[in-house]
């Protein structure tokens, strides 16, 4: 497994070594040894311990975020694609931070088997570019809605340059009044 910083470097591309015959492909999706070592050799520290696992499925154009929870229940998450295809994105909403409110873009799919490494203090959202894509992330803590936030997925502060090929993108009602950037609960 393959652990590399993306531009902000807390957030790590995550791409492991698949083994592929005539009979198909095998990969391992998860080594908690070997994370958390490909963490320290970026000078990162080794997150909680994965708490909750969730699955999710979206038809093409659906946009999901950009969603976080609030400490002391801010959540770390592993994210992946094991159908279709998905442009993920993570803003550092951490106001100490020297790449506060800037965001990374990656595609995960199925056929790149690439995981997406999100710290807490990071805001998260995905546009699914196939129909049925399914999307699986562990998370560092449960599920807590009192401390559940999110900002506006097309906050112009933001500037996230989302896939143009899709057409309108289809938001929940929730997302679509989510608090902009200036007015969102960020991380102190």
């Amino acid at each position: 497994m393959k652990l590399s910083s993306t531009r902000i470097p807390e957030v790590v591309l995550l791409e492991p070594a698949v083994f592929a015959d005539e009979r198909g492909w095998f990969m391992e999706t998860y080594h908690e040894e070997k994370f958390r070592q490909g963490l320290a050799q970026l000078k990162l520290p080794a997150p909680s311990a994965f708490v909750q696992d969730n699955h999710s499925s979206s038809a093409r154009g659906v946009l999901r975020g950009l969603h976080y929870q609030k400490q002391p229940r801010a959540q770390g998450k592993l994210v992946r694609v094991v159908r279709g295809a998905a442009w993920d994105v993570a803003v550092d909403i951490r106001r100490h931070s020297a790449t506060f409110g800037q965001w990374v873009g990656v595609e995960l799919s199925a056929t790149n088997h690439r995981q997406l490494w999100i710290p807490p203090g990071f805001a998260h959202g995905f546009v699914a570019l196939q129909d049925d894509t399914e999307f699986l992330y562990k998370t560092t803590d449960l599920y807590d809605k009192a401390s559940e936030r999110a900002i506006r997925w097309d906050d112009p502060h933001l500037g996230i340059t989302w896939p143009t090929q899709l057409g309108s993108l289809r938001v929940n009602d929730k997302d679509a009044q989510a608090p902009s950037w200036a007015q969102a609960d960020l991380e102190d």
